[in-house]
């Protein structure tokens, strides 16, 4: 097995459960090929007292057999009767579970949300022999994992029936950091440099599982051909494979990704709701799940308007299937090598950079040496109305500090030093006191630029507050 890279946190939390004098409840989620697998994996070593993973889109009867012959397989020697449901099948994971001799009994049901069938009452049983078995022991380490992140949070951490405060640790595992990916990358032969890290991650993000499918001896533009473009490529069908697997009725989050991904500055709830025909409660969740699964991120326009939250697109790979290959009819296998300079790229890698900026915001603010302060984080937009002469105007990410001092933060992809001309340095300067005007603000309001190599001396670099590189992002 592959050494385990980061988790250190997720790891601590673990060996907590364990180390426990009761019994524990632990859910684990994440979105899906994050590694929350893995993570069980190397931690436990593959040593279970019981590991059942729950297989999609089969039915009970399917998934209760399953069940059964696993149960088999632990409890060898035993008679294990046909299972008819799920109040059964825990009543004999319980018969075995006291005979285990293991001091602390480590269960692991995996992709639990695919466990939960139509009328199956899974959950309900699932909760009966936690409170009328579990929960009279002091030796059971319960791990509850799933990539459906909706169903996690309301079945298990929201529930209100008999897990109602029996969840003792949760565990969220985000994606990969630009320094975890690096140290994935150098301990398996890549020698690619900051930059080639930053345009992998602008197509791939931080999923682990996406790492460990590149190959060292190709460069970074034929392992996008290979995974991708290619014709039985592993990421060839990965958008529908990722969507369907996530969601029921995933048409309807596919059609919301797909118009976030017509606009790079976002899109309010409302204007959502205008293009699709969603509204109400039904709309709600589905943002909410999207961002619970780290598709979609949301940005309280700076003053908290929360009615004009900005909702962006922000999986990486979703972005990129969006762009490129979707629409891509061409059936050209090599087709990033063919296409990887043209001028629409350079656009791309500027808009997406500007997502990983965003994604990294503990970084920026630890390079600005805020970590300590007290920070809101936003976004601000100016819409002109038909009568205001004025253009309008977006800052995609704000950092208000507790000490009054304000960060309108750009973001700029660049190969070189970045030379600040002076049309460039007039448009900052009107767009920041427009930004101090609207928000009736007099003072404290900075320039903050974050660039790969950082900003070019020049006449009009002083109007720069603050400068972040790359290697900044990769702390």
């Amino acid at each position: 097995m592959e050494n385990l890279i980061g988790r250190k946190n997720e790891m601590a939390e673990l060996q907590s459960a364990i180390d426990s004098k009761r019994s524990e409840f632990v859910i684990l989620y994440g979105r899906r090929r994050v590694g929350k697998t893995f993570l069980i994996r190397s931690f436990c070593k593959d040593s279970y007292s019981f590991h059942f993973v729950g297989a999609h889109k089969k039915t009970l009867k399917a998934q209760l057999t399953n069940f059964r012959e696993i149960l088999q397989h632990y409890h060898q020697g035993a008679v294990i009767p046909e299972l008819e449901n799920w109040h059964e099948a825990f009543k004999q994971l319980a018969n075995y579970l006291e005979q285990c001799e293991e001091e602390r009994k480590v269960v692991f049901f995996d992709e639990m949300p695919w466990i939960d069938t139509q009328k199956s009452d899974f959950v309900s049983e699932l909760e009966y022999f936690w409170s009328s078995w579990v929960q009279s022991r002091d030796d059971i380490v319960f791990i509850a994992c799933g990539s459906a992140t909706a169903w996690m949070k309301e079945k298990l951490e929201d529930n209100q029936g008999g897990l109602h405060n029996r969840i003792t640790h949760r565990i969220y595992l985000r994606p990969f950091y630009l320094n975890e990916c690096r140290e994935y990358l150098q301990a398996n032969g890549f020698d690619w440099d900051e930059y080639q890290i930053l345009q992998y991650y602008m197509i791939f993000g931080g999923v682990p599982y996406y790492l460990s499918l590149l190959r060292p001896q190709l460069s970074l533009i034929e392992n996008v051909d290979a995974l991708i473009f290619r014709r039985g490529g592993a990421l060839s069908d990965e958008f529908k494979e990722l969507y369907n697997a996530l969601f029921k009725k995933a048409d309807k989050y596919i059609r919301i990704v797909q118009l976030l991904a017509t606009k790079r500055e976002g899109f309010t709830k409302t204007e959502i709701s205008t293009e699709t025909g969603y509204s109400g409660g039904g709309l709600t969740k589905i943002l909410e799940n999207l961002e619970r699964c780290d598709f979609v991120v949301s940005y309280a326009q700076y003053g908290n308007k929360t009615k004009q939250t900005l909702y962006r697109l922000c999986d990486f790979y979703t972005l990129f299937y969006f762009r490129y290959v979707k629409d891509n009819h061409s059936k050209d296998e090599q087709y990033w090598q063919h296409h990887f300079q043209d001028r629409s790229v350079e656009s791309w890698e500027g808009f997406t950079f500007e997502e990983i900026c965003l994604r990294h915001l503990p970084q920026i603010k630890r390079s600005l040496g805020i970590s300590g302060i007290a920070t809101v984080s936003s976004a601000w937009r100016f819409i002109p109305t038909k009568d205001d002469e004025r253009k309008g105007a977006q800052v995609d990410l704000i950092i208000a500090r507790a000490d009054k001092i304000i960060h309108l933060c750009e973001m700029k992809f660049s190969a070189r030093p970045y030379a600040i001309n002076k049309d460039y340095a007039e448009r900052l300067t009107k767009r920041k006191q427009l930004f101090m005007e609207m928000n009736s603000i007099n003072r404290g309001v900075v320039l903050t630029f974050v660039t790969p190599y950082g900003l070019s001396k020049g006449a009009h670099s002083s109007i720069v507050h603050s400068s972040i590189t790359a290697n900044d992002l990769f702390v």
